[in-house]
């Protein structure tokens, strides 16, 4: 299972939101590449990185921030955030994006989604991200009336690489991530899933990693991170047994 320590990007600094909400913030440093190799000299071998201003504009925010990370860290970069048309996808991967994350798009314009998976072959992640089980967009801002398990079950033969799962609700709040409905999602679709959302230490990682065979592909975590609540090799190795 892989661990994705998370650099979640506004105004080009590093910071950590509550349940999504922009409004609070908690900055923990505004040098994001430095940030990046710090988890790299702990074991990381993949990112999770966000633009998260551009999640709610639609369009990337942060670019000179991730352009760093992309430049200093050695291993896989995976970022989200206001990708919904083809020229940001083409230009994020031929600056060496590993993994592109599309949420907002995939539930308004899934066409779009699978076109991209097939183009760009392992390397498309769809964010599903849930309200009380009901898939979230716009930055989380908007609630649909769409499952999150029926938007997942619509990209089961698109080529996407991964699902990532989202409790929104447990985003940034140390309470625990929604492990039950991480695996019943990952039992119900042909597609690896990665749990996000809540993860408050070596518990929730442990716990996790004895589901991989469930198709629990890998888990990202931040805020236990940043606030010395989960040692990042420690995580790593565990995810690793």
């Amino acid at each position: 299972m892989i661990v994705f320590p998370a650099i979640d990007l506004k105004s080009g600094e590093v910071v950590r939101l509550a349940e999504g909400d922009m409004d609070r913030a908690t900055v923990y440093g505004d040098n994001p590449a430095a940030q990046a190799l710090l988890f790299a000299e702990a074991g990381a071998e993949h990112i999770h990185v966000v633009d998260l201003d551009g999640a709610f504009a639609g369009s990337p925010k942060n670019a000179e921030a991730v352009e760093a990370i992309i430049a200093s860290f050695p291993g896989h970069v995976q970022l989200g955030g206001g990708i919904r048309n083809r020229e940001t996808v083409t230009r994020w991967f031929e600056l060496g994006v590993a993994r592109l994350v599309i949420g907002t798009a995939a539930l308004k314009d899934p066409e779009f989604v699978k076109d991209m998976a097939k183009e760009f072959e392992g390397g498309i992640v769809v964010a599903v991200d849930a309200r009380d089980g009901m898939v979230a967009t716009e930055g989380w801002a908007d609630v649909s009336d769409v499952s999150v398990r029926d938007l997942a079950r619509r990209f089961e033969d698109a080529g996407v690489a991964s699902i990532l799962f989202t409790d929104v609700g447990r985003d940034g709040m140390l309470t625990g991530c929604n492990i039950e409905a991480t695996v019943d999602l990952a039992r119900s679709v042909d597609i690896p899933v990665i749990a996000s959302g809540g993860v408050k230490g070596l518990d929730d990682i442990h716990i996790l990693g004895q589901f991989a065979k469930d198709g629990i592909e890998g888990v990202i975590t931040g805020r236990a991170l940043f606030e010395g609540r989960l040692d990042l090799a420690t995580a790593i190795a565990m995810a690793n047994r």
